[in-house]
């Protein structure tokens, strides 16, 4: 690939992550801490790009390269440039730039062993009823500090659904420590009042109490921790799919 395609690449990577920083796309891809570095990485790429083609245009112009695989070459004076089909190379990433891919769900989460580990520290909740808290927040609590802080608390809690091959359903919510491809699931078992009919990867409000119902994740043989619930229902995927409040 000569410069100029270089160039091309160049520029449209810097544009699909400016993008991506400029909305709430890049929440799809990487922490909301990283923001500002995604955003600094775009723009160095595309002045990357425009150097690129302002050296190709006022630089000094250099022989055809001998070399086969160094792209143009001569045959009996005639120099040949690369196939054009070398430029299908750029089409992966318009779709980078025009489609937003799904974040992680319950196939991920039902394939991968629950990632809950040791809180520092269980900090005071506020008064709040019902109380909000995260998928890890609640299985951390009820796992390492079997649930003293939750006792006798209506607690309120987002995630998406997921069902074991028994059909048993899980809260769970997938956590990063820097991007999605170190993704990983915590999950809660549920139990109580659920709704019968609901599809996987639906995102549930759940409302209910601690309970010190426990099991072990086939995969890893990590902990899972239950919540009885009295209220479930269907609401909007959230803005930032992740849980980012684990401390993986």
């Amino acid at each position: 690939m000569n410069r100029k395609a270089q160039a091309v690449v160049l520029f449209l990577v810097g544009v699909a992550m400016l993008r991506a920083g400029c909305t709430d796309l890049y929440l799809r891809y990487v922490k909301a801490g990283l923001r500002p570095l995604l955003l600094a990485s775009g723009g160095v790429l595309v002045v990357a790009a425009a150097a690129t083609v302002w050296y190709e245009l006022r630089g000094p112009k250099t022989p055809p390269d001998p070399d086969p695989e160094g792209g143009s070459h001569e045959h009996g004076g005639h120099a040949h440039r690369e196939p054009r089909v070398s430029w299908l190379l750029v089409l992966p990433l318009f779709a980078l730039i025009l489609v937003a891919p799904p974040a992680l769900g319950s196939y991920s989460a039902m394939h991968t062993g629950t990632a809950l580990q040791r809180p520092w520290g269980f900090p005071d909740l506020p008064a709040k009823d019902p109380l909000p808290l995260s998928v890890a927040d609640y299985a951390g609590r009820a796992v390492y500090d079997h649930g003293h802080s939750l006792r006798d608390r209506r607690i309120k809690i987002t995630g998406f659904l997921a069902l074991d091959r028994d059909g048993a359903p899980y809260l769970v919510r997938m956590a990063l420590n820097c991007c999605a491809a170190d993704a990983q699931p915590v999950k809660i078992g549920l139990t109580g009042r659920i709704p019968p009919v609901v599809q996987p990867d639906t995102w549930l409000e759940v409302t209910g109490t601690y309970t010190a119902k426990q099991t072990k994740d086939p995969l890893g043989g990590g902990p899972i921790p239950f919540i009885e619930v009295s209220r479930a229902r269907p609401v909007a995927t959230p803005r930032d799919p992740y849980d980012e409040s684990w401390n993986g």
